[in-house]
């Protein structure tokens, strides 16, 4: 019989080369239609924006790859925009539920501030719009609780030096040919709850090793960030849980397999795939700009005043993604995270860590068509009802919060997505635009974005397939 200890560990570099080289080509499929378009649009031809009707009867203008920043808005327009640009540059480092797709900042970005200018996303998530204000040479302050999200957001807008970043990727991929579990001792094994239930044995130590060899590296930390990050991209996929769903669970029926050296190997494949991204993003990154995630402040308490030319963001739903809990497994080998994550699930907006005693009451925000549908929601559940309130409370802090950060005609632009509680619909886009309007903002625009494609798995009866943008001026 074998031990852990003798077992062979048949990795193909080769193979693994071979198949990056197929999803390349892919890819690059894609990345010339889209530069097609770039160059039409740039030529003012806009054949990229066609009119559409759909199984309603309502009028869509479609846009495939870069928005126009002088495209004509009317309030209430719906757009249907495709993206070309969700995995380019430092994009797609990282599966991040309810991402931005790329294009929708820049074009914000574009239409709504200057070279030079100050831009901020108080809610930054995977630093999407950090990544595309620091590109389009403005500067940027990107606000999270989460500390997942800044170390990730960190790593996708630090440039890394060429040479330096193959040297290392180099040298990772000789030791990952080499790879003994022999090399791995406890103390290398990070210790936290469920760890063995979540992970094989064999995959525990090759993460282990991935995660001992990248630490160290002789080489500076911002390039050792940048593996780890690559290092917590394939966690998911090497562990028990469910590889689709926003919470971290094991579903028994998915039957999910995963195989000795498969952490091994798909390491591999994410740092052929990932340095390439990195070097490119680097060669297009501006000197001078700069890019913060400060850990002190979060986006109900914004210590800037005056400061920012431009705001722009996606707030979480009010049903929001758990993200301490998608991101659990991650964070823990990481060490980003310690024991339970109630604690910071209590942090973020949108949270479902309540307590019985605060959704006794029915709580009202002050917006008559708001306040009727937590009333209705209250009747079938209290604790949603509060959860809903809790979120609106939350949003009315964060606008009071930018409002007050913004320069006077500045502008705070709020992609905001509805979906229904309790067979409610719950029309935050409505609400939050009343409670912006009472702070002070004059609502200079409002328009819909269809979404095509889900990235949060929820009961098909829970979503609404459009977000909202609200283009709020103080």
């Amino acid at each position: 019989m074998q031990t852990a200890q003798s077992i062979y560990y048949p990795i193909s570099l080769d193979e693994i080369r071979a198949k990056v080289a197929r999803k390349n080509g892919r890819r690059n499929g894609l990345s010339n239609g889209k530069l097609q378009q770039m160059s039409l649009f740039n030529n003012q031809l806009l054949d990229n924006v066609k009119e559409i009707v759909n199984e309603f009867g309502e009028k869509i203008i479609r846009i495939d790859g870069d928005i126009p920043p002088n495209l004509p808005v009317k309030d209430g327009d719906r757009f249907l925009f495709i993206s070309y640009n969700q995995s380019i540059l430092t994009h797609g480092l990282h599966k991040y539920p309810a991402k931005f797709f790329p294009e929708l900042p820049r074009w914000l970005i574009k239409r709504y501030s200057e070279e030079g200018n100050l831009i901020l996303d108080p809610f930054t998530g995977s630093g999407t719009t950090n990544i595309e204000a620091l590109l389009t040479r403005r500067h940027s302050v990107g606000i999270d609780v989460d500390p997942f999200s800044r170390y990730l957001s960190k790593v996708k807008v630090t440039p890394l030096d060429e040479e330096e970043l193959q040297s290392a990727q180099k040298y990772l991929l000789k030791l990952i040919l080499n790879y003994k579990p022999s090399k791995v001792s406890e103390k290398d094994m990070p210790v936290f709850p469920y760890r063995d239930n979540w992970f094989n044995k064999e995959i525990i130590l090759e993460l282990a090793y991935l995660k001992k060899i990248i630490n160290a590296l002789d080489t500076s930390e911002d390039i050792k960030d940048f593996f780890r990050i690559c290092f917590s991209s394939i966690i998911r996929s090497v562990s028990n849980a469910d590889d689709n769903c926003t919470r971290t669970v094991i579903r028994k029926k998915l039957n999910k397999k995963v195989f000795l050296a498969d952490a091994l190997k798909k390491f591999t494949e994410v740092i052929l795939i990932s340095v390439p991204k990195m070097i490119e993003f680097s060669q297009n990154c501006p000197l001078g700009i700069s890019v913060s995630f400060p850990d002190t402040i979060d986006a109900r308490n914004i210590n800037y005043q005056g400061y920012f030319d431009l705001a722009v963001t996606s707030p979480p739903y009010a049903n929001a993604v758990d993200y301490p809990r998608t991101h659990q497994l991650e964070s823990y080998w990481l060490g980003l995270t310690i024991g339970s994550l109630t604690p910071l699930k209590k942090k973020h907006v949108g949270t479902e860590s309540v307590s019985s005693n605060e959704y006794k009451n029915l709580h009202k925000i002050g917006v008559k068509e708001a306040d009727m549908v937590l009333l209705k929601i209250f009747q079938k559940d209290p604790r949603r009802s509060y959860i809903a309130f809790k979120y609106l409370d939350d949003m009315k802090i964060n606008l009071l919060e930018v409002h007050k950060a913004l320069k006077k005609e500045g502008r705070y632009v709020v992609v905001v997505g509805n979906n229904k509680i309790r067979s409610e619909l719950f029309e935050s886009w409505k609400y939050i635009m009343e409670l912006a309007k009472d702070i002070g903002f004059k609502v200079e625009n409002y328009f819909a974005s269809e979404i095509i494609k889900h990235f949060i798995k929820v009961p098909r009866e829970e979503r609404i397939n459009t977000d909202w943008i609200l283009v709020l001026r103080k």
